[in-house]
């Protein structure tokens, strides 16, 4: 995976830092996920958009450094139906 340019820094959304700024303990939506999790955002619930719901996502010390995208399957797992037998 290409590395960004360390003279440019991580990518974090500004529409994403503007919601955090303005709603300190609210449910935060996004659909930024490239943006790059920061130090500043350890403990926060954030709602990430997969392509069809928001997920809630808790972030913790570990993830600094990945994108919010990452955590989230965009792709959900396909269950077979069971079917019952007649007697």
């Amino acid at each position: 995976m290409a590395k960004r340019s360390l003279w440019k820094g991580p990518f974090f959304d500004e529409s994403l830092f503007q919601q955090i700024r303005e709603k300190n303990e609210q449910k935060i939506k996004t659909t930024s996920r490239s943006s790059v999790i920061l130090p500043f955002l350890i403990g926060r619930n954030i709602q990430v958009y997969n392509g069809k719901f928001y997920i809630p996502l808790t972030l913790s010390e570990e993830m600094i450094g990945h994108r919010l995208g990452e955590f989230i399957p965009t792709r959900l797992r396909h269950v077979y139906k069971i079917k019952r037998k007649t007697k």
